[in-house]
């Protein structure tokens, strides 16, 4: 099953949040930090196995840039350098429908590795 394509795509830059629309007048917004930790980039993702990499200090991150890749994804740069993955439409749909697992699958993974998602130490950015 194909997920619908976005009809609307809106950063809000103070919550930190990406919205996406649908044609059936669905909205969704995701937190940044949601999207830069379940990236679908190798970089994140590994390549197979369990080669993920847990992303740490994520809590700040924002949005630099969105663009549209083709027809089926959009491609996001985070203002933390990581722009390498693309969010296709189904991805995406994923992400929404399980928010909440992921999210608390997120939290636990974090604890067992004494992790946190507070930044570590300075944070430095490049304009």
């Amino acid at each position: 099953m194909s997920a619908p394509t976005p009809t609307l795509v809106h950063y809000h830059r103070k919550a930190r949040e990406l919205e996406i629309g649908y044609a059936d007048g669905s909205r969704h917004r995701l937190s940044v930090e949601y999207l830069r930790v379940f990236s679908p980039s190798a970089e994140v993702r590994g390549h197979g196995g369990d080669t993920a990499t847990l992303q740490v200090g994520k809590k700040d991150v924002g949005l630099a840039d969105i663009t549209q890749a083709g027809r089926y994804a959009l491609k996001l740069h985070f203002d933390d350098g990581h722009d390498s993955g693309l969010y296709s439409w189904d991805y995406l749909d994923w992400l929404i429908r399980e928010r909440e697992a992921n999210w608390a699958d997120y939290l636990q993974r974090l604890d067992e590795a004494g992790a946190s998602r507070e930044p570590l130490g300075i944070e430095i950015r490049q304009l």
